[in-house]
């Protein structure tokens, strides 16, 4: 049966947990012909508990990004799994708790930085870590919230995700000369790991009760993980810079 991603390479960061949207995004990935690689931070043993249940084996690197020996040392651990990669797909961020929660004004710099650091500078520093195994172009797609507005609590990973975005679109426009194209995908709310380190997180979900035209299912990261896929598939040849809103609509409605 003819897949989405029949015969890519796939890498795959921060699945943690079954409920997130990059667990998903690695299921369908291989549920649409794609050979997947992850990596996971700290807890690899709960990694490769999760990686488990997917329908296919897929090996498990550890990653950090802000250890640079790790990423230098990336294309070469990926290859002895693959021969090279067609898409990447950007599941990472971290706040520390005093840069999230209300405490926007008192937050320290050592804080802020390192939210932009793991949230958003990780985006270019992944993508040049995995650009040797993409000689043949590709798609590197990263997972996005809002940040056209200031919600409630977020703080300054709103501010890391507004960076996120921006950084999207500079490597967009420096990777297009090698067929590579760098996508972000805005989900709304999840249940998930990154959801329960975010105080007032319960705040958030009655905005989309309230406000999504479509109904919104916050136990339910399908939605968003299809968009993952659509957009590291050919479907998509000529987009880039792009953000890709599946959060029901709440983007596009006024409060």
């Amino acid at each position: 049966m003819s897949g989405l991603l029949n015969g890519k390479r796939i890498l795959v960061t921060g699945v943690l947990l079954e409920s997130s949207i990059a667990f998903h995004s690695a299921k369908l990935a291989q549920e649409q012909g794609a050979e997947v690689v992850l990596t996971g931070f700290g807890r690899l043993s709960l990694v490769e508990r999760i990686a488990a249940r997917l329908p296919k084996p897929a090996p498990v690197l550890e990653l950090d990004v802000s250890n640079q020996e790790q990423l230098d040392s990336l294309a070469e651990r990926v290859r002895q799994h693959v021969d090279g990669l067609d898409g990447v797909v950007h599941s990472i961020g971290f706040a520390p708790q005093d840069a999230l929660g209300g405490n926007f004004l008192n937050t320290p710099w050592d804080s802020v930085a390192t939210a932009l650091q793991v949230s958003a500078y990780s985006l270019k520093s992944l993508t040049m870590a995995a650009l040797p195994l993409m000689e043949q172009g590709g798609s590197v797609v990263g997972m996005d919230f809002d940040a056209s507005v200031a919600w409630p609590q977020y703080d300054w990973m709103g501010v890391a995700k507004a960076a996120l975005a921006s950084t999207a679109r500079y490597l967009a426009r420096d990777l297009g000369p090698r067929n590579i194209r760098v996508n972000l995908v805005s989900a709304g709310p999840i249940k998930s790991m990154a959801a329960k380190s975010i105080p007032g997180f319960d705040g958030l979900t009655k905005v989309w009760d309230e406000r999504a035209p479509l109904s919104w299912d916050l136990a339910d990261p399908e939605p968003p993980a299809r968009g993952v896929v659509a957009l590291l598939s050919d479907w998509f040849p000529k987009t880039t810079g792009e953000i890709l809103h599946v959060d029901g609509g709440v983007h596009a409605v006024g409060a």
